[in-house]
């Protein structure tokens, strides 16, 4: 079941891995980007963990809500900005449930990144966030039946495998965009952050 309880644990387990990384995620940025990845992700995670651990609220959705509003400023960036996207959208599917069963979880994050691709304009195979995040959510929703943590799992062996996949795609999005050809070869760094996020969710249940 997921509560605010199994939400903050899991996103403390999400926040000790991008601050684990933060560094090795700034290399990364630093390449395409503007080399604050690793910094706008470890503050993002952390004041959203915070935020969480001491939510009174007991509904999802508004506490879902909230803490896209402090993941959003915590990390200016447009990485931030995505992610709260995925966060309003978790936070609709979600309104008025304290306990979600683990195929509402599972839609919930269908519906978050349903979310990211209708704000942001952008879908799978772009060398962004979205090459981890789609087929884990795809994984997550498939393995529905065998449970939350082989569920999670595999999400996070999708989202990996996503994740190193983008080493092949030509960036379509943000500055490395401008330099499409330089980008085939290097791993994306937001693609990087979906597969953190789902190993984190997946350590959490163990």
């Amino acid at each position: 079941m997921l509560s605010i309880h199994t939400l903050a644990t899991a996103v403390v387990a999400i926040s000790e891995l991008t601050a684990a990384h933060r560094d090795y995620l700034v290399e990364l940025d630093q390449v395409n980007g503007d080399g604050d990845l690793g910094i706008s992700m470890d503050d993002g995670f952390r004041a959203l963990a915070a935020f969480l651990e001491d939510e009174k609220e007991e509904d999802l959705g508004q506490a879902l809500r909230g803490g896209a509003k402090v993941f959003n400023s915590s990390a200016p960036s447009s990485l931030g900005t995505i992610l709260s996207f995925g966060l309003m959208g978790m936070a609709k599917s979600l309104r008025g449930t304290s306990e979600a069963t683990l195929e509402q979880t599972a839609a919930a994050f269908a519906a978050g990144l349903e979310n990211i691709m209708v704000k942001a304009e952008s879908k799978p195979g772009e060398k962004t966030i979205l090459d981890a995040l789609a087929p884990a959510v795809d994984a997550l929703n498939s393995h529905v039946s065998d449970g939350a943590k082989a569920a999670f799992d595999a999400a996070a062996v999708a989202a990996a495998e996503g994740s190193e996949a983008t080493r092949q795609m030509t960036a379509v999005h943000g500055r490395a965009a401008y330099s499409a050809s330089r980008s085939i070869g290097i791993l994306d760094g937001g693609s990087v952050v979906g597969r953190l996020i789902f190993v984190g969710i997946a350590a959490s249940l163990d």
